[in-house]
């Protein structure tokens, strides 16, 4: 098997756009979305489907924003010169976190037992907004863990169909390692197991790290680190990207 195509970065012009973040004024390079430039500015909007090189999709809906009184995804609206943006304000801060309860409800978390606890995407959204017992019944859906080759397992009582892995782990000739079969409440992510079990230990562990909440886990490795020294035992999400204003 060939190895795993990744996307080559193109040079970043100089940013020249000028437009605000709640009141913050910000620059941003020309084809940049509201989520990248955000980023390069210092302020967080959480998200969860979105990840470094990977073509958005706007799945999660976790860092919608509103400009111009409607809401839009901030992984894919692109950022135009005077555009004010809304983020961190009540009404879309309490629609994120009813997103991020919603996620929990439908799945099945089980956070003290997990092998992703610590690092967790999910979870530490949860903590950031502060989540205690969701608005949202629970449904405990009946889900399984699945075989996903020779050297990883897709624990699908945990997958939020954020649909990284399918967008991010393909062969150099473009064919999707993972994908998604049905629509809606019945949506659900699948593997190709020959092309899984063909993946390297490099990618198969890619796999899993860029799974944010530990639905694809590379057998016999989960607990590699202990708990205390994930990432996000030691900062909270978005730290590392929030800048505090002047």
């Amino acid at each position: 098997m060939n190895k795993p195509k990744t996307t080559k970065a193109k040079p970043a012009p100089a940013p020249g756009i000028k437009f605000s973040i709640d009141g913050r004024e910000c620059l941003a390079r020309a084809g940049q979305t509201i989520l990248e430039a955000a980023k390069d500015n210092g302020i967080y909007i959480p998200s969860l489907c979105a990840y470094d090189g990977l073509k958005p999709a706007g799945s999660c809906r976790i860092c919608t924003v509103r400009v111009g009184g409607r809401h839009q995804a901030a992984c894919t609206f692109p950022v135009s010169d005077g555009m004010s943006v809304e983020s961190a304000v009540p009404d879309l801060e309490d629609m994120r976190k009813a997103v991020v309860e919603m996620l929990f409800v439908e799945g099945n978390h089980m956070c003290p037992t997990c092998e992703k606890s610590g690092n967790c995407e999910l979870q530490a959204l949860a903590y950031r907004f502060q989540m205690l017992v969701p608005r949202f019944p629970y449904l405990f859906p009946k889900k399984d863990v699945e075989p996903a080759g020779t050297k990883l397992l897709m624990e699908q009582n945990r997958c939020v169909k954020c649909l990284r892995c399918a967008r991010g782990i393909r062969t150099a000739d473009n064919k999707a390692v993972f994908g998604s079969l049905h629509r809606s409440r019945k949506k659900k992510m699948f593997v190709d197991l020959g092309l899984a079990s063909a993946l390297s230990e490099r990618w198969a562990r890619t796999a899993m790290d860029r799974c944010p909440v530990g639905c694809i886990l590379r057998k016999e490795v989960g607990f590699a680190v202990p708990i205390g020294r994930r990432k996000y035992d030691q900062a909270p999400i978005g730290s590392d990207i929030e800048k505090p204003r002047s």
